[in-house]
This record gives structure tokens, sequence and C-alpha cells, in this order.
């Protein structure tokens, strides 16, 4: 995607370090960084400089590279496995963490440079599907429609174009009129600070509202469909996504709103039955007692915003059961959730 007019990825591999968009510092700052190390990496995955499942699993696949050519050859397996490790505890939610993880450790096994290439590759693959998941989704959308996301599933949360903004992004540049209702999502406001930004950036017609006014809007018939990303989906298509996705979904079905996942085929865990079985990472309180922003004078500051002294809860995500999705958006094509369906989906060569 462009962003004042150059593409830009959001993490790529260069000699052996990473470099990566900063996402914390969006929207009022647009910065590269650099990870010179495996440590350096996952530092970027766990405080969510780099978060998303796409970009998270393609700065995964890229860390077990730095892994590999970090390796001393003398303790180069035990040194792999130890750093997988490290590398797979900074988001347990996100399915394409794993993923990746698996893909590059099992060529480093035979060569820090098959690492490397393998990294590339996951990368390369997430930015194609991506791509896919566009032209499948925009077969959905109607001209006039107004759409509702939640979280950030765009260019940012991938290594490019997005799954759940992918389709919108195509749509637009079809000439479709189209409207996007950015929810703002607490607690560290995915929505109105990544998603609004990529939207700005792209001149698609777009608000931000509040998490709990979107059941309100689908209720006076302003939404035509909900469309989101998702970190992990079980066997049975029980999705898990940012915190608050769940209630989405249930106003969609109360209103016989279409309630739709976008998500690669490398989300899918056949090896989780069902939304029972996904863990759900709990992050800091803190990212719900404060927030960061940007003063009129442009400085950065950090403020408290809930009541002194009090405790906060902080799910990551939460999961959507299986029935109250229309349908999950993949680069294979759509798919309705179930485990026979799921099943046949994954056999088939894209």
């Amino acid at each position: 995607m462009k962003v004042n007019g150059i593409d830009y990825q959001t993490v790529w591999m260069k000699g052996t370090s990473v470099f990566f968009i900063e996402q914390n510092l969006l929207p009022f700052q647009f910065s590269i960084r650099e990870a010179k190390t495996c440590s350096d990496s996952c530092h970027a995955i766990r405080t969510m400089m780099v978060r998303g499942a796409g970009a998270i699993g393609a700065l995964a696949g890229f860390a077990m590279a730095q892994a590999a050519l970090e390796s001393p050859e003398q303790d180069y397996h035990s040194f792999l496995q130890k750093a997988r490790i490290v590398i797979e505890s900074t988001r347990p939610t996100a399915r394409n963490l794993f993923y990746a993880v698996e893909k590059v450790h099992t060529a480093a096994l035979i060569s820090a440079a098959g690492a490397v290439s393998a990294a590339q590759q996951v990368a390369c693959r997430d930015a194609g599907d991506s791509r896919k998941i566009g032209e499948f989704g925009n077969a959905l959308i109607l001209d006039g429609m107004n759409i509702e996301t939640h979280c950030n599933a765009g260019w940012l949360a991938f290594v490019d174009y997005g799954t759940a903004l992918s389709p919108i992004y195509l749509a637009h540049q079809l000439g479709k009129k189209i409207f996007v209702y950015a929810d703002e999502t607490r607690p560290r406001s995915q929505g109105a600070r990544l998603t609004a930004w990529e939207l700005k950036q792209a001149g698609v017609p777009h608000t931000i509202i509040p998490d709990n006014a979107g059941a309100w809007l689908m209720s006076l018939g302003k939404i035509d469909m909900v469309i989101v990303g998702a970190d992990r989906i079980a066997a049975n298509g029980d999705t898990a996504n940012k915190i608050g996705t769940l209630e989405k979904a249930i106003a969609a079905k109360e209103y016989g709103i279409p309630f739709y996942v976008a998500a690669p085929t490398s989300t899918f865990d056949i090896h989780c039955p069902d939304g029972t079985h996904i863990p759900i990472e709990e992050r800091s309180e803190d990212e719900v007692l404060y927030q960061d922003g940007i003063t009129i004078d442009g400085r950065h500051e950090r403020i408290l915003v809930c009541s002194p002294g009090s405790s906060a809860l902080n799910p990551a995500f939460d999961v959507t059961p299986a029935k109250l999705i229309t349908g999950i958006i993949t680069e294979k094509g759509i798919v309705k959730p179930g485990i026979e369906s799921i099943n046949h989906l994954l056999t088939i060569t894209p």
C-alpha cells in the first residue's frame, strides 16, 4: 500500500535485520524501525509495535530465521528450539505466528539460508493471499453498501492488502460507492488509530464509531454488512478475533445482517476442535487504565482515564461461534463455517 505516494509493506527482512512499520506510533507518526536480532523481533511482537495476524506471522518467521543466523554451529539445534519457544510465547492466540514459526523452523533444521528463504516465502504468501481475499470479498460488496469493521485487519495487520479491508479497498478502486463504519476497538483503539488512518490514506469514505454504537446503527438500518478479521479459526469455524467482535456478531444476527470473517487458510487451526480450545491472551491492565495520545501542540502523552486505584481485566480476544458467521472469506474462496466445509477448503489447491 502507499503512504505519501510510496509503496510499503508492513514488515520485511534485509540482510540479518528485520524492518517494520512501528504501529504504536500511528496515526500521529509514521516510522520505520529495525530489529537487528531475534530478541528485538520478539520484543516488537510482544509490545505490539507489529500487530495483526499476518504481520505477526511474518515477523515471527523472520525472527526464527534470525535465530538460525545467530545460532552457534556447535549448539545449533538446541539454540533453534529455545528460540522457537520464546517466539511462540510472544502472542499465544495468533495462529499465523505458529504457522510461520513451524515452517521456518523446519527449514532451519537443514540450513540457516533455507530458514531465511522460508521466511521470505511466508511473507510473500501472506501478501498474495490477502490480495485474493480482496478479490473474493469484493463480489459480496454491492454499490452503495455501508460496512462495519472491528479492530484493524487492513494492510497494517498483514504484509500487504489486509483481509477485512482488502475487499473494501478493491471495491473502492472499482468505483463502488461504499462507506465504512470503523469501530474504535478499545482498549488499544486499533480501529480509531489504524483502520481509520488506512482508510484515509486510501481515500475510502468512513467514520469512527464507539464500540457500543454498532448495534444501534444496525437497528436503524445503517449497516449492510460486517467484515472482520481473525487471529485463529478452529476446525468447526469458531473464530477468535479482537475483543468486542462477539458482540457485533450477536447484534448482526439479531438484525439479519451478513457477518463475514476474512482470513487466509494459514489462520485455520485444524488441531483445535472448537473455540473453547483457543487460548485467549490476557494483556496488561494498563492498556485499559491508560490511553496514549497527542496534545494540540504535538506532544505525545499517556494519561490515566479510569478511576485511580481501580483494577482492570484485559482479555485481548473473544470467540465468535460458527453459527453466527455467514461465511469465511479466504484466498481459496468463501466457505460456510463447519467441519466438513472447512476440511474440503483446506484440500483445495488455489
